[in-house]
């Protein structure tokens, strides 16, 4: 009996069930892409609505609503951009993932934004400008929208090209700009301005050598030493309680004003006590982690991942104390100008204009903040726990130093040169030291001999491995193209952010 079976398969119709498969896969990629965004307007919409229901029937409604969709706008770029700088270095050195990292920042952000958040904030954003200077107070309503719709803009901006940047400085330069199209160039604090633009230098560039000293101690005191467990216990413990007792007297004297204010020798006070208990317990700590590891640097890369996490969410909790001001700061005033119908240098926010900068910032990191967090994280340089706490350390530092002299600084450009300070350190020393050099020339010796008898060389660095120059210069070497993405986009930001606003301003201008 012949086989009479023939092939069911029809090439035209899988020609087109391929087609149509390609069709549906290119609709599911694209549509994945406006998930983000599409959350995001929803938000805006829910927020007039918010907005809406503690202004119903009030004259001029529509104008806070309308501010208060832009505000929560401003405090979604917020989230994208700057709380990257507080929980990227903890991802990029793998001590925490990027879905861990989101949820600790959007707790912490919204925590200390609605704990410790400033309840009281000056609405011309530390005296840039004369608010008597910009005349009525339409034409102030109109100025800090200006100055809100630009700032976001430009955040927006720089989010997509990949730049972290200053919010307080994208707010400036929004509220400079407006104040200049509205009063004319006397109206603006040019003293204040000029230091405000030396901080641009002074942040990163302090930033990066605390962060290079801190890095160099840990190098020379733990990682090239020959017996690492026993230098990471009586190292570390110390430098944890550093941190601890720099970021007790950051908050107390920042992010804690809003519960009891606090002055500078008290936050100094804070500060030492704290680190007199965070040391003993560290040594506690240290030492019951480090039972049993090996004498290697994957040891101590665990040993720092814990303090790493903890410092992360305190960088959280300080930024959204200190900087959902620059979301609703300009909403606050516009909403106590309406009201009121006078213009004052400074107001009190309402608690339902801070809960719109706190779930902005929350959100906006969510939906958006994995790029730069990547792009800080991962992209500069290369991290290791040991690094990022150098970074997390430095920041902390440098900030309350700064504001205890009274220096305008930006935590943006502090992290991020604390970053650049960590990966041009590594490129100096992998180069020039000599103590380096005779640490490895040591090991060296030691595996000749082990390795006949088939010993281990884990503990071996890149340089043992037969790797190109390319190799090493990719795995090493700051990338210099992100730095200069970055160094542009901070220089261009309280510029572009004025003339934005500036051509904002005189469009509402002629439109009302």
């Amino acid at each position: 009996m012949s086989d009479t079976t023939t092939n069911p398969r029809k090439q035209t119709l899988d020609k087109d069930l391929d087609k149509l498969v390609h069709v549906e896969q290119a609709t599911s990629t694209v549509a994945r892409g406006l998930i983000a965004p599409g959350l995001g307007l929803l938000f805006l919409a829910l927020t007039a609505v918010f907005a809406a229901t503690y202004t119903f029937g009030e004259p001029r409604a529509v104008i806070i609503v309308a501010a208060a969709a832009i505000g929560a706008y401003m405090a979604l770029n917020i989230g994208a951009n700057d709380v990257a700088n507080n929980v990227g270095p903890a991802v990029g050195a793998r001590a925490m993932t990027l879905g861990g990292a989101l949820l600790i920042a959007a707790v912490f952000e919204s925590a200390g934004a609605l704990i410790a958040g400033g309840d009281v904030v000056d609405t011309i954003s530390k005296g840039i400008i004369d608010p008597a200077a910009v005349g009525t107070p339409e034409a102030f309503v109109r100025a800090m929208m200006a100055a809100l719709i630009s700032s976001a803009l430009w955040i927006n901006l720089a989010t997509w090209i990949g730049a972290p940047v200053s919010t307080t400085h994208s707010v400036v330069g929004g509220v400079m700009g407006a104040g200049v199209a509205a009063a004319g160039f006397s109206s603006v604090d040019w003293t204040m301005m000029a230091q405000i633009a030396a901080s641009w230098v002074v942040s990163p560039v302090v930033g990066g050598i605390v962060a290079a000293i801190f890095l160099a101690f840990i190098k020379t005191a733990i990682i090239y030493q020959d017996d690492k467990i026993t230098a990471a216990r009586r190292w570390l413990p110390l430098l944890i309680a550093i941190m601890g007792g720099a970021f007790a007297a950051y908050l107390a004297l920042k992010g804690l004003k809003k519960v009891f204010p606090v002055s500078g020798m008290g936050a100094g006070i804070i500060g030492l006590a704290f680190f007199a208990v965070i040391w003993f317990l560290a040594h506690l700590f240290v030492h019951a982690q480090s039972e049993g590891l090996e004498n290697r640097n994957q040891s101590l890369r665990s040993l720092f991942k814990v303090p790493l996490v903890i410092s992360a969410a305190l960088l959280s909790f300080a930024h959204g104390a200190n900087d959902v001001a620059n979301a609703v700061g300009p909403l606050a005033a516009i909403v106590f100008t309406v009201h009121e119908s006078t213009v004052n240098t400074s107001v009190t926010i309402p608690l339902w204009v801070m809960v719109i900068g706190a779930a902005g910032i929350s959100i906006g990191l969510v939906l958006f903040g994995p790029k730069l967090i990547r792009m800080v994280g991962e992209q500069i340089t290369k991290l290791n726990p040991m690094r990022a706490f150098c970074v997390a350390l430095s920041a902390a530092i440098t900030v309350i130093i700064a504001s205890g002299l009274g220096l305008p600084i930006s935590s943006t450009h502090t992290a991020v040169g604390a970053i650049f300070g960590v990966g041009f350190f590594r490129e100096w020393y992998t180069a020039h030291s000599k103590r380096r050099r005779a640490y490895l020339e040591r090991k060296g010796v030691r595996l000749k001999a082990d390795n006949a008898a088939g010993a281990n060389d884990d503990d071996l660095e890149v340089e043992q491995q037969k790797t190109s120059r390319e190799e090493v210069a990719r795995r090493k070497l700051v990338r210099r193209a992100h730095v200069r993405t970055i160094v542009a986009a901070w220089v261009t930001t309280v510029p572009a952010a004025a003339v934005l606003s500036a051509c904002i301003f005189l469009v509402l201008d002629f439109v009302a």
